[in-house]
């Protein structure tokens, strides 16, 4: 799933269903290699101001259901790999097994499960297990060798926070995330995808060039959304074309 990747992230049902679609089949067909899709949540910990602005927007009008519709809706046109991207409250008051049965079903690949630690995981990754549903768990710039190595195996790949810290656009990389990739590649056998603060092109070369099999690009399209809501369709295709040239230029 992840092989020098760009992977975008989108709020689903932000501004409406119909456009999470069209944004997703947008950002596939200019080079988005993944799409990490969110389900929006009241109380987020891993999410900044960006994010967290299109869940108050998305929440008042959102059923979780509207997940399963819009990936059906993507399937029918696309068959890029789609990442859920979720807290676990959602998951527990739906039913862990109903939930991955039916995201399953309606064509996601992964699931990343934001605040539920791999040492807390068993029944979940269990049930995808069982279900064929790939999982993926967070690792920081100070996750120790041991559960590096205990997130590797429950892993499709592993999603490296490249800094302290919440979801935001940077300047620049801190060091700190160049590090943190060193460190997991040379412990993980899995593919490591580096996000938070990742936004411009630059920044995704620069990962690429030391070692990232990916990288995750979320705020920068959230803030277009934010900005022009419906009518943010060509600045995406512009955002992930831009993005994806700092991948092949890396080759």
């Amino acid at each position: 799933m992840i092989d020098k990747s760009l992977v975008v992230f989108f709020t689903a049902s932000y501004p409406s269903p119909e456009k999470t679609v069209e944004f997703m089949l947008t950002a596939s067909e200019a080079g988005a290699d993944v799409i990490e899709l969110g389900i929006p949540f009241s109380d987020p910990v891993a999410d900044g101001k960006t994010i967290q602005e299109s869940y108050v927007r998305t929440l008042k009008n959102f059923r979780v259901k509207q997940v399963f519709d819009i990936m059906k809706a993507f399937r029918e046109e696309s068959d890029k790999p789609v990442v859920i991207m979720s807290y676990f409250n959602p998951i527990y008051r739906m039913g862990v097994r109903d939930f991955v049965e039916r995201a399953y079903s309606s064509g996601v690949d992964a699931m990343l499960v934001v605040d539920l630690p791999y040492d807390e995981a068993e029944e979940y990754a269990d049930i995808c297990s069982s279900i064929g549903m790939d999982t993926v768990f967070l690792a920081a710039p100070n996750t120790s060798e041991e559960r590096l190595r205990a997130i590797d195996e429950l892993s499709t790949f592993i999603y490296l926070v490249s800094t302290y810290g919440v979801t935001g656009e940077r300047k620049e990389i801190s060091p700190l995330a160049f590090e943190a990739l060193k460190r997991a590649k040379n412990i993980c056998k899995k593919p490591v995808a580096v996000g938070f603060g990742v936004s411009k092109a630059d920044h995704v070369r620069q990962l690429i060039d030391a070692g990232a099999d990916g990288v995750v690009v979320g705020s920068a399209f959230i803030r277009i959304i934010n900005e022009k809501g419906g009518s943010a369709v060509e600045d995406i295709r512009k955002l992930t074309l831009n993005l994806k040239s700092g991948i092949l230029g890396s080759y």
